[in-house]
């Protein structure tokens, strides 16, 4: 019976943790990557050269060089989100004058439209807009009333049941149908991987909504690494934040010279981003920044408290000097010049003779 419960005692006893069973940063486990913040301001740089979802992805591409991408955000204003670029402009005039001439028979495409939903055919443009409306578009926003008016399991339930004809539909309608609104830039972005957040028609509405969004997750320590896509001079202040605060700042603009590149550590142009440079000189900038750490760590600052602790006080310094008293014996034993004669005889340059005072 005593042996029962002393096994039972035993077996019962929680296992030590040794030190060295701790994991630490090693080659196995290595230390976490620099998490990084993208903040596009839309109202001051829009993707006017390039199509939206690939400045998306090229812009996250290029961010992704220098940590793990953790946010991507943007903020604009209705007028950035209604606003038609002019190369799409000639593109919608062409395809209309095309789509009449295809109407009239004037003119036959060289390849048949496909429907992306049902991989139908069709000779002409806008028979295919008219079969997409009439069929596709129809059950796409049946499937919307269903999931909305659903509740609980069943909403969930319709959600995986439709998620693939859903998506599948959104791929097409983006090839065929014209956007009521603008071009498409906040669907186009969204799917790029972006936040996209509509502020109001105020002015500097999008800026202030951005600068504090910056400053929250400068608060929250979210990021280790700011990118701004902005040509604004009123960032500035911001990415000195962050600066003081150790993070590291990227902008990227059109402005070859301007005060938030010679704020930020790194600066690049859209082309650059769109060719890949900030990519390839990745390396280079993590090295400076690594180097920076580096110096920062090697700083030395006091600190009473930490001073206190170790024991040190001014008056625990000694520097080696004599007292007065011992100076005073010194001088009265005759011990200060080493000759037993008085303090103020001095020796001839030969050794031989004595500066006496005359009388």
């Amino acid at each position: 019976m005593f042996s029962r419960f002393l096994h039972r005692i035993q077996s019962s006893k929680t296992p030590i943790t040794s030190l060295s069973s701790i994991k630490r940063f090693t080659s196995l486990n290595p230390k976490p990557p620099i998490r990084v913040a993208v903040f596009w301001d839309l109202d001051n740089k829009p993707p006017a050269s390039h199509p939206p979802y690939d400045a998306a992805v090229k812009l996250r591409t290029a961010a992704s060089s220098f940590g793990s991408v953790k946010l991507m955000v943007a903020y604009a204003n209705r007028h950035a989100f209604s606003y038609v670029p002019a190369q799409i402009r000639e593109e919608r005039k062409d395809r209309k004058i095309l789509n009449q001439l295809e109407k009239t028979g004037l003119a036959k495409p060289a390849e048949p439209y496909f429907c992306g939903v049902c991989d139908r055919r069709f000779y002409a443009n806008e028979k295919l807009i008219a079969h997409f409306r009439q069929i596709h578009e129809t059950e796409n926003q049946k499937r919307a009333r269903q999931i909305e008016s659903a509740r609980g399991h069943r909403r969930v339930r319709l959600v995986a049941k439709y998620s693939m004809k859903m998506e599948k539909y959104r791929r097409a309608a983006r090839d065929v149908l014209t956007p009521r609104e603008g071009y498409g830039l906040a669907d186009e972005l969204k799917r790029g991987g972006f936040w996209v957040r509509m502020v109001s028609d105020k002015p500097e509405a999008a800026d202030r909504a951005l600068k504090e969004h910056m400053v929250d997750v400068m608060d929250k320590r979210e990021a280790e690494c700011l990118v701004l896509v902005s040509d604004d001079s009123g960032f500035a202040e911001v990415l000195w934040e962050a600066k003081e605060r150790c993070l590291r700042t990227v902008v990227i603009g059109d402005l070859s010279e301007g005060k938030l590149k010679r704020v930020a550590d790194v600066a690049y142009s859209w082309k650059e981003v769109v060719m890949g440079k900030a990519k390839k000189e990745v390396q280079k900038v993590v090295g400076k920044w690594r180097d920076r750490d580096v110096l920062k760590k090697l700083e030395w600052s006091y600190d009473p408290v930490l001073e206190k602790e170790r024991g040190y006080s001014c008056g625990d310094w000694d520097y080696g000097f004599d007292s007065e008293e011992d100076d005073d014996d010194e001088v009265e034993n005759g011990t200060e010049m080493g000759d037993g004669g008085d303090w103020w005889e001095m020796d001839d340059e030969d050794g031989v003779g004595s500066s006496r005072p005359l009388h």
